[in-house]
């Protein structure tokens, strides 16, 4: 790693001394996740038009250990815990769609669990966690997130509307414990959170196992928020 910036994009030079430009598939801060340094990994598109064939996938950081940055697998990674039956909580539902618009606020909600036995449909929005501080503990936000506010506000309604909401954090790191909010960095989201809980707003967090094969994952963590 050299640099990452414009948001999309990172410099990265290559073990033959060549410097090329990869694509960055992560929006956020990437608090921690961008060290100049650092050992990347990096996948090869199959589209060879592309303007920067080349997508950033995993960090080692200082400590050795392995992220994955990039936030396009997080509803991917949900999508086959439940299908694996991991997250035994969503049995019972027999369709998954993806990307359904929902809401008041004009929003998509990740993952809609439908059931043809009568349950109230699942309605699971998936928030994508890098950012750890300290002895285990993962942040979210790492940066300031209106619309992970909002998303928040929307779970709230599908609650209040009757049906089911979870909000899950899909953790891509194997050394976090637990997951809190950033109310140091977004106190808005912080309170939208607790809010949400208070009105049945189910929260769950899952760490994954990252390997140079593959990411899935594996672990219940809890969810911290005094």
């Amino acid at each position: 790693m050299i640099k990452r910036y414009k948001r999309f994009l990172a410099d990265i030079a290559l073990p033959n001394g060549e410097i090329i430009t990869a694509h960055c598939p992560n929006t956020g801060s990437m608090l921690g996740c961008a060290e100049p340094g650092s050992t990347v990994w990096l996948s090869r598109a199959k589209n060879l038009d592309r303007k920067y064939p080349l997508t950033w996938e995993i960090l080692k950081n200082q400590s050795g250990t392995l992220i994955g940055i990039n936030t396009g697998l997080s509803n991917r990674l949900v999508k086959e815990a439940i299908e694996g039956g991991l997250i035994s909580s969503f049995s019972g539902y027999n369709t998954i769609r993806t990307e359904v618009r929902f809401g008041l606020e004009n929003s998509r909600v990740d993952l809609l669990l439908e059931s043809a036995t009568g349950q109230p449909d699942c309605y699971i929005e998936v928030k994508n966690v890098t950012a750890s501080v300290v002895d285990g503990i993962a942040i979210f936000p790492d940066a300031v997130s209106a619309r992970g506010t909002k998303h928040l506000r929307e779970l709230i309604a599908v609650v209040e509307g009757g049906e089911r909401a979870v909000l899950c954090y899909c953790v891509q790191r194997g050394d976090v414990k637990s997951v809190r909010p950033a109310d140091q960095i977004d106190p808005l989201y912080g309170s939208t959170l607790r809010l949400a809980i208070s009105h049945g707003v189910e929260v769950i967090a899952y760490s994954a196992e990252i390997s140079l094969e593959g990411i899935t994952l594996k672990n219940n963590i809890p969810v911290v928020c005094p």
